[in-house]
């Protein structure tokens, strides 16, 4: 299974491919950084956020992408633009006909270090020891993006699996 993982942001937004099966050890394909300039009106940041992740939708040709679920924040414009960039990245698998699932940052650390409190450092060092990397992927959240890709692939895999199967058996039973 080939995912792309988006962790939206409207200056930074990072976004990491990564392939493998549940149960282990998933295989780097790229990391990516767009990035949007803060000066630019709205509608222009978007749409560069948009063009962006439909090209690397295109490139990579995943077969899910994991977006991080945006979660409350004191900021409220922070957590806006970073709603809004999520937003767009659902739309970039959706618009191609992929799953597209989302996971909180929790779920995320758990998964990639077993305890959903896990700092960025931790993340990132974890990440580069799955991956089986010379050194970090830089910045953060590219290396923030590899950790849902890779969350995905062990958690959402199986998940797609047991939902496809139970769709299977509704089918079946209602003949």
């Amino acid at each position: 299974m080939r995912v792309l993982g988006v962790d939206p942001g409207l200056t930074r937004c990072g976004v990491g491919v990564v392939e493998g099966v549940p149960g282990r050890p998933c295989t780097l394909v790229a990391y990516h950084v767009v990035r949007t300039d803060p000066d630019d009106e709205l509608p222009l940041r978007l749409l560069h956020l948009d063009r962006a992740l439909t090209d690397l939708v295109a490139e990579h040709r995943p077969d899910a992408v994991a977006v991080e679920r945006v979660f409350s924040q004191h900021n409220v414009r922070t957590v806006m633009g970073t709603a809004q960039a999520s937003g767009i990245a659902v739309l970039a698998g959706a618009r191609v006909g992929l799953p597209v699932q989302t996971y909180t940052p929790s779920e995320v650390k758990a998964a990639i270090t077993g305890s959903g409190t896990a700092d960025k450092a931790q993340m990132t060092a974890m990440v580069t020891r799955l991956l089986r990397l010379a050194e970090p992927p830089k910045p953060a959240d590219a290396a923030d993006a590899l950790a849902l890709a890779i969350c995905h692939v062990w958690r959402g895999g199986t998940r797609s699996k047991l939902a496809a199967a139970a769709d299977r058996a509704r089918r079946g039973g209602a003949r």
